[in-house]
């Protein structure tokens, strides 16, 4: 007889563990155990434990193979969450086998040991027909579906619930995520608001009333600095859509600015032609949302612009606005604001594109090229990779609760009756036609940050931090991807090779981007250079492109979409007048008439506090709670990248040391490991 030590380990969150029956075989090259009872003295498979064992064999088993899992019911259903399995033989090595996956009713489950092969490493069959398996399997459970015409294909799943357990929120999360917008209702006093739901505010200082609890140091500067042209600058570099701006070499034909009109914001003995030569002069352009329908809210229409604002990088003051319209066709009943105008004229100028900023960070920027871009490479992950494949050990981590967070946000977001429509002056129809405009100018080149940088023209741009953050952190990602695949693919040809591969960036073209086929992203993988940088893209994505328009953080503050957007006239969701067609119509009681009321701003600082907040389980960039690698080369790897983040995390912290209005949100201790909110 042969004696095994077998240790199984059960999940950490709230009711992983089980008190089902489990049974365990070992599957060697030369045979099988014995089907063995997992049961010691006392309570098994308890939450966080780690059980031990004994297994036996009638003879030597050789080479372990699999692990296989049964579970069966006893008295009621009650699920379990393994996280891994070891084993040890006379004393040997032990042998990790990592499972991450739940067992959900009478079911078998078998696992792989740790270590990463492509298909090209396999050569028993059993193992073979194993890959085959799971993915057949796979394919059934996660499948395409075209969630509306003109944007990514998505998960076929019309609420969570459709979602396998694998693909859920544990149980801490989903509480916090179903209660925090009811709490955060709750700290702004609704209840004694009441009385004032559909009335507008009677002055600015108004909004100060819903600051009562839920506030954070950077909400409340921006509050008192909101109508400052410096900070309205700083916003486009740093705030929440930063990746906006772009270098002016010449005025747009339908933007009529003159040199003489700039002229007051010149620094002294230049001119807006020299600055324009110099690089000097920047270009906000919302042309995306020209024509996009608006909203009805409480039968009363909404209403957007498509601003158009020059900025100018002054010397001395830093990147501010010379020049602000509001339509993309200019006429008579389409003034150009300008610095020198009446105060309240350029204030509500300023928000109005404030206004516009808020439609293309939240439905562009954040939703389209983090949410919904992600999703296709999880399901096509989930498809077309094998748990023992090293990309997928490599995405795994990255790719947690994507599914269930976008699900959630089509049917209960974006969706006909969603909290945008209630909300936002671009909910309903708006939302989609937007999100289709952008998908049809999508491009990989965008995603990756140098290109982006440099074809937006601000590589020079000071006091970008945004940038100088993105691409230090691109940097460390980059190379720890570049590692891993030099690790597992000695040549070009083992990529071109790799069936499995090829199957999983064909799905990602050829179904999840199929509406986009000049989306620039080849069909097929050609070498490791071409593989490293894709799945650089997408863990970069997936974790700081994210953060830099979201930012849900694992520290309580800041939150980047909070920060930004609490204080309602610096970035309101709705706007409930037309833009002025003159400038003397702008008076303050046109200001609040044209802001959100009481309501509206309400359930806009609510949901951005909802959507910005620190997550209960949240796993920040380079933690890899899931074991899934266990070789000793890709865990040296792993830790590599981990202390090139610490270093990057000192290198901004250092940055920030004095700063007035600092930087934080791209420290990598507060950026999640995946896109989770």
């Amino acid at each position: 007889m042969e004696d095994y030590t077998v240790t199984v380990a059960t999940g950490t969150s709230e009711y992983s563990g089980t008190n089902n029956y489990i049974f365990l075989t070992l599957v060697g090259e030369k045979g099988e155990s014995e089907r063995t009872l997992l049961d010691n003295p006392g309570l098994d498979f308890c939450r966080g434990a780690a059980d031990k064992y004994k297994v036996t064999s009638p003879s030597p088993l050789g080479s372990l193979l699999l692990v296989r899992l049964e579970k069966q019911r006893y008295w009621v259903e009650d699920n379990w969450f393994c996280r891994y399995v070891t084993v040890e033989h006379l004393g040997g090595d032990t042998v990790v086998f990592p499972c991450y996956r739940w067992l959900i009713g009478n079911v078998n489950v078998e696992i792989r040991q740790g270590k990463a092969k492509t298909l090209r490493d396999e050569s028993i069959a059993q193992l073979l027909a194993h890959r085959r398996t799971e993915l057949q399997e796979r394919q059934k459970i996660y499948r395409w579906q075209t969630w509306a015409p003109g944007v990514p294909r998505c998960i076929d799943a019309k609420t969570e619930a459709d979602l396998p357990q694998d693909s859920r929120f544990e149980n801490e999360k989903r509480s916090d995520f179903e209660h925090s917008l009811q709490y955060a209702l709750l700290e702004l006093s609704l209840k004694k608001l009441v009385i004032m739901f559909g009335k507008s505010w009677s002055d600015l200082d108004d909004f100060k009333h819903i600051f009562w609890k839920l506030r954070s140091p950077i909400a409340e500067y921006c509050m008192e600095h909101w109508k400052e042209d410096w900070f309205f600058g700083y916003q486009c570099l740093n705030g929440s859509n930063p990746r906006m701006i772009q270098r002016c070499n010449k005025l747009p034909e339908n933007f009529p600015v003159t040199s003489d009109m700039v002229q007051r914001s010149m620094a002294p003995r230049t001119n807006m032609e020299k600055e324009l030569k110099e690089g000097n002069i920047y270009l906000l352009d919302y042309a995306i949302l020209d024509g996009i329908p608006t909203n009805t809210i409480k039968d009363k229409p909404q209403y957007i612009a498509a601003p158009l604002c020059l900025l100018y990088q002054h010397p001395d003051n830093g990147l501010i606005p010379i020049a602000i319209q509001l339509e993309q066709t200019p006429g008579l009943n389409t003034p150009i604001f300008l610095p020198r105008d009446p105060p309240l004229a350029w204030l509500l100028a300023k928000i109005w594109v404030r206004h516009a900023e808020f439609q293309v960070f939240q439905v562009l920027s954040h939703l389209l090229r983090t949410h919904l871009v992600i999703e296709v490479f999880c399901v096509a992950t989930l498809r077309q990779l094998p748990a023992v494949h090293p990309i997928y050990k490599l995405l795994a981590p990255h790719l947690r609760y994507t599914l269930e967070i976008n699900t959630r946000g089509r049917s209960q977001l974006i969706s006909a009756d969603g909290i945008f429509k209630r909300v936002v002056s671009t909910g309903g129809d708006g939302v989609l036609i937007l999100a289709q405009r952008e998908f049809k100018m999508l491009t990989y080149r965008s995603l990756q940050p140098y290109n982006d940088f440099s074809d937006r023209g601000v590589s020079q741009l000071p006091d970008y931090f945004y940038r100088e953050h993105s691409l230090m952190l691109w940097e460390a990602i980059h190379s720890f991807v570049s590692g891993m695949v030099s690790l597992y693919y000695q040549s070009d040809h083992d990529v071109t090779e790799d069936t499995e591969l090829q199957a999983w960036i064909g799905d990602i073209t050829q179904k999840g981007m199929a509406e986009l086929p000049s989306f620039g992203l080849p069909n097929k993988l050609s070498t490791r250079e071409e593989l490293s940088n894709l799945l650089a893209v997408v863990i970069f994505t997936s974790t700081v492109q994210h953060a830099a328009t979201n930012n849900g953080q694992v520290l309580a503050l800041p939150h980047l979409m909070f920060d930004w957007c609490s204080w309602v006239p610096n970035t309101p969701c709705t706007m409930r007048q037309p833009p002025p067609t003159e400038k003397s119509a702008a008076t303050m009681e046109m200001i609040m008439a044209s802001l959100p009321d009481v309501s509206q701003s309400c359930l806009q600082m609510a949901i951005t506090w909802h959507l910005g907040r620190a997550q209960p389980d949240a796993i920040p960039l380079g933690r890899y709670t899931e074991e899934h690698f266990t070789e000793a080369q890709a865990v040296e790897l792993i830790s590599g990248f981990r202390t090139e983040l610490e270093k990057i995390e000192a290198n901004i912290l250092s940055q920030n040391d004095g700063l007035e209005l600092q930087y934080l949100f791209l420290l990598p201790s507060r950026i999640e490991n995946s896109i989770t909110i």
